[in-house]
């Protein structure tokens, strides 16, 4: 079950944390891989990785705040596996700090990278899913946008955008056999959160009904599920795997 075999993966923010361990994860389920992030050495070393255990991969210089790296991404991906099956939209930034006080490029940044640049590569991979009549679009969410954050009022924005964009385009596009879902990760340990203080991080800890902080094989491994043809009958959904934190 869950097979990948065969089938092309797009992934952005695919050089650390969740994006890098779900890159492995959809390697390792048989999809040829094109790893999108901005930092050339980190993507080389994971594709290498790939590559070694027997897989597919490439690795594409993107920046997902600029739209002719996106459009040339996606132009390389085509060219060298001639169809692009699933995107997974999870490049993000963050710049945090209470609304009252920030800074407009601060908010800017965030809704560019975070929203924005998941609109434009959902746009390009329609022109090509459309014709296919077949696709995996994934948004990668958070918790956050559901339950709010004080300090992070652009990234909650931003990712409440998501999915309200994951709903609106799976209806637009559900007739052409192509879903659209959003995972939303809770608290998972990566090098975003790397930087918290053991105090904050056994706070928070503290309202995981799980006990523990999320891992980000945790989040790829229902990114797999939703890539595969197992879920074909679901779209417009997002998937929670925050631990219990935040029960809808």
């Amino acid at each position: 079950m869950f097979s990948l075999k065969d089938k092309v993966a797009l992934l952005t923010g695919a050089s650390q944390g969740i994006g890098r361990e779900t890159a492995l994860a959809l390697a390792e389920a048989g999809a040829k891989v094109a790893a999108a992030a901005r930092n050339e050495e980190k993507l080389a070393t994971l594709v290498n990785e790939i590559v070694n255990a027997g897989g597919d991969a490439i690795a594409i210089k993107m920046d997902v705040a600029e739209p002719e790296q996106i459009k040339s991404g996606f132009k390389q991906v085509l060219e060298k596996y001639g169809r692009l099956d699933i995107l997974v939209n999870n490049a993000a930034i963050t710049r945090d700090g209470l609304a009252l006080r920030m800074k407009q490029d601060d908010w800017d940044a965030v809704i560019r990278t975070n929203l924005t640049g998941a609109h434009l590569c959902t746009q390009q991979a329609l022109s090509t899913m459309m014709r296919a009549r077949a696709g995996r679009i994934i948004n990668i969410a958070s918790v956050v946008a559901q339950m709010g954050n004080a300090g992070q009022s652009n990234y909650v924005a931003a990712k409440a955008g998501l999915v309200g964009l994951t709903k609106a385009i799976a209806i637009e596009i559900a007739s052409r056999n192509i879903t659209v879902n959003a995972v939303a990760p809770g608290f998972i340990a990566t090098p975003m959160t790397d930087v918290l203080s053991q105090d904050v991080k056994a706070t928070l800890k503290a309202r995981i009904p799980l006990g523990r902080m999320g891992t980000s094989r945790d989040v790829a491994a229902a990114i797999v599920f939703l890539a595969s043809d197992e879920a074909a009958y679901i779209t417009g959904h997002v998937l929670d795997v925050n631990g219990g934190l935040y029960l809808a």
